[in-house]
């Protein structure tokens, strides 16, 4: 089983950018897919999740009207889109995968995102 995140990259406050998570060795429709965010000296937060097969999606508060979680099963990909950046969202993401039928959690090793002028 393997989720690889990237698209993580320097951006100014105000700009975009979007990651992608891909994962393999798993039945990539029967998963809840999430974006987890760490930032230096914090706890790791919970961004976005998008459950199969209905595709609802959630968001913290923080990203909520910014950002916007989508999947692809035929690509077996996950998307974050990620809008009007501020500086607070710099951080690590990190993708998770939960395997529904088992319950187990899959992680990728992050992508890092700085917003700075």
């Amino acid at each position: 089983v393997q989720v690889v995140e990237s698209g993580g990259g320097l951006v100014q406050p105000g700009g975009s950018l979007r990651l992608s998570c891909v994962a393999s060795g798993f039945t990539f429709s029967g998963s809840r897919m999430r974006w987890y965010r760490q930032a230096p000296g914090k706890e790791r937060e919970l961004v976005a999740t998008i459950f199969n097969p209905s595709g609802r999606t959630n968001y913290s508060d923080s990203v909520k009207g910014r950002f916007t979680i989508s999947r692809d099963n035929a690509k077996n990909t996950v998307y974050l889109q990620m809008n009007s950046l501020k500086p607070e969202d710099t951080a690590v993401y990190y993708c998770n995968a939960r395997l529904l039928d088992s319950g187990m959690d899959y992680w990728g090793k992050g992508t890092l995102v700085t917003v700075s002028s």
